[in-house]
This record gives structure tokens, C-alpha cells and sequence, in this order.
């Protein structure tokens, strides 16, 4: 096969924020399959938070990647060429097949991988695999609803709610009938939040100083406290809303996007105490502890969608050339919602 697989490699464990010297670029032949093995020419790249984990070495739910490998990623695939009984040419499948145009899949690599069906998504949009029906939309629903339990009229405060994983929390706590308050870091995502997405309240969290200031803030929007407080982000927004957090409250801890860029050790939540004194509930959970319920999920996430209860946005950067510079943007908490890279049309 006379292809070029382009490829990005960990270099270097970063040091704080992402660099693009932490990858390195580099170019190899394709190889000829064997017997039930499947070759597979990625389209669509996911781009997540938790890349910033895989690419350290610390203590993490999956091995971290190793320096020199292909740097780990969720995407959507084509099947180009297939010598497995499980797969046929032009059959879609999603799973973690690295920053690169094609991934040959062998023996344990099958059980990365799920076979996809546009025909179930509506307009046949195979990016939703990515976004509300991907892995943020499976997040959003089998975190809130496993540990959050929201119920009726309760009020559900989601951090970095403009995000692929909060903007569908705070959808789907809407749909269960409660009062639902989020955080962005702009003025104009808090208005889409609030415009489009149907959020009760939205707090730009970079007009308030973290402390007393942010406290108030919540405390404003949030008059009959907080019963579920979904995290994506911890730092001085978790400390914040311990102060407010209601007898009982339940904490699904999704993500610290706060602290995954420090370069040293960062302190615990100062109001640490509040989870004792309102025996709070606080678990911290990854989406493969419930990969028994994806069908699940994608069930009711389907459905909402068609029924215009849940929407959703979609930033593309084209091409896998841009990777590096994509992930790093998104740390700096310029986008909202999904976020991916196109590497190739669809056939």
C-alpha cells in the first residue's frame, strides 16, 4: 500500500500548560494487514481535557502514553481494508485510534473499538459520536443521573458549563425538571447557555475574584442552595460552591481542568469541611465505569435530540496538522462546545 500515515508522537511530558515541542511529527509507511486484522483511515479526531492526563506520568485511570508513542485519541474511522470477520470495508467504527490518518488494528485493539450506525443519528451527523452521543454525551448523562440524582425542582450548578460535558449536564438536568445554574468564562457563553441551551442562570466566573467575591456570586443565583454541584473543573469554583451546597448534596466529580496544567502540588478545597457538616456526597467517577449503560444513553440522548430538548455545537479544526495547536486553544477556554479535528472526508 503506497499511503503515507502522517502521525503525531509524544515527546515530552509537559511541564504546566501544553507546548507544541511536547509532540513531534513524524511520517511512515503503511503496513499489509494479516489475517484478521483491519485497517482504518480516521475522519474525525476527538479533542478532550483528559488528553492533558494521558500525556503525563502521574498516577491516571488508563497507562499514561508513552514518549515516543502515538499520541493517544478517541476517533471516528472509515474501514479501508478488513481480513477480520467482524468488520467489512466502509463499516464505521469509533475508538481510540491515535493522532493519525490511518491505525491498523490487531488482535487486543477490537476491544478499543465500537462499530457505529449514521443511520440511527439524525441527519446521519457521524460527529455526534463525538459530541451528545459520544463519549461527553454518555459522560454527562450516566454522571448526572448515577450520582447526581437530580430530582424535581432541586437546583444542579455545573462548572465549565460550556463545555462538550456541561452543556449536555446541564440539558439533561433541565429535561429531569430542575432549576439549572452554570459557569463559562465569557460573557458570550453565558448567553448561550442561558439564549439557547435553556440554563436559569449563568456566572462568568472571571468577573468575580476567587474567595468571598465568586461565593457571593453563587450565592446570588443560587438562593436555595445547591443540591448537585457536577464538576469539570475543581479549583476556587469547587470551593465556592461548598459554601452553598444543601444537606445531602451529591457531587459527581468529572474533571479538574483547573488543575491539570499546575507544575507543583495544588492545595485541597479550602471549605473542605462543608462535605462533613452537610454530608455531602462526593464521587468521582470515568465513563467506563458505566460502559454497561451506553446503549442506554445513546437511546435517550438520540431521542432528545430529535425532539429539539437537547442542542449542541460543534467546533471543527481542519486538518491533523493542527492538533497540537487545537489542544492547546482549548485550555485556553476559547471554545464551546464539542471540539474535534476533521483528518479526512467521509467516503
Amino acid at each position: 500500500m503506497a499511503k503515507v500515515n502522517r502521525q503525531f508522537r509524544l515527546t515530552a511530558r509537559p511541564v504546566g500548560e501544553i507546548k507544541e515541542s511536547d509532540f513531534s511529527y513524524k511520517e511512515e509507511e503503511i503496513p499489509t494487514i494479516g489475517d484478521g486484522e483491519m485497517f482504518v483511515r480516521n475522519l474525525y479526531l476527538s479533542l478532550d481535557p483528559t488528553n492533558r492526563l494521558w500525556m503525563s506520568d502521574q498516577d491516571q485511570y488508563m497507562p499514561p502514553v508513552e514518549l515516543g508513542a502515538v499520541m493517544r485519541g478517541i476517533a471516528i474511522a472509515v474501514v479501508e481494508e478488513s481480513k477480520s470477520p467482524q468488520y467489512k470495508k466502509g463499516d464505521f467504527i469509533w475508538g481510540l485510534l491515535g493522532w493519525q490518518d490511518y491505525a491498523l488494528l490487531t488482535g487486543d485493539d477490537f476491544q478499543n473499538v465500537i462499530p457505529l450506525d449514521s443511520s440511527v443519528l439524525p441527519d446521519n451527523k457521524l460527529t455526534l459520536y463525538l459530541g451528545p452521543m459520544g463519549m461527553t454525551g454518555w459522560t454527562a448523562y450516566l454522571g448526572l443521573l448515577n450520582i447526581g440524582k437530580p430530582q424535581p425542582g432541586e437546583t444542579v450548578f455545573v462548572s465549565g458549563a460550556a463545555g462538550s460535558v456541561g452543556s449536555m449536564v446541564g440539558q439533561i438536568a433541565k429535561i429531569k425538571g430542575c432549576r439549572v445554574v452554570g459557569t463559562a468564562g465569557s460573557e458570550s457563553k453565558c448567553l448561550w447557555l442561558k439564549e439557547e441551551l435553556g440554563f436559569d442562570e449563568a456566572i462568568n466566573y472571571k468577573n468575580y475574584k476567587p474567595g468571598l467575591e465568586l461565593e457571593e456570586a453563587i450565592a446570588k443565583v443560587c438562593p436555595n442552595g445547591i443540591d448537585v454541584y457536577f464538576d469539570n473543573v475543581g479549583g476556587s469554583i469547587l470551593d465556592a460552591v461548598l459554601t452553598q451546597v444543601n444537606l445531602h448534596a451529591r457531587i459527581p466529580l468529572c474533571g479538574l481542568m483547573s488543575i491539570y496544567n499546575a507544575k507543583g502540588p495544588v492545595p485541597g478545597p479550602y471549605n473542605y469541611s462543608q462535605i462533613m457538616m452537610k454530608r455531602v456526597q462526593v464521587q468521582g467517577f470515568i465513563i467506563s465505569d458505566y460502559f454497561m449503560q451506553w446503549s442506554e444513553a445513546m437511546t435517550a440522548i438520540a431521542q432528545w435530540i430529535k425532539e429539539g430538548k437537547i442542542k449542541y455545537s460543534e467546533e471543527t479544526v481542519d486538518g491533523l496538522e493542527n492538533a497540537p495547536k487545537a489542544l492547546i486553544q482549548l485550555f485556553k477556554g476559547t471554545s464551546k462546545g464539542k471540539v474535534f479535528v476533521k483528518i479526512s472526508e467521509e467516503p
